[in-house]
């Protein structure tokens, strides 16, 4: 599963921020949204699963 930042696409900055990581897809169906570190924003962003 991979997480990419949503405030990053809106601001029109070069690069993405993605995060690769597992769920289980038994206990959660839906995608999932969590606050990681976006390292070219320099601060927590909201990061939604996009696979």
């Amino acid at each position: 599963m991979i997480l990419e930042c949503t405030e990053h696409k809106a601001t029109g900055l070069k690069g993405t921020s993605r995060y690769i990581t597992t769920k289980n897809r038994k206990n959660t169906p839906d995608r999932i949204e969590l606050k990681k570190y976006n390292p070219i924003m320099k601060k927590y962003t909201v990061h939604k699963e996009i696979k």
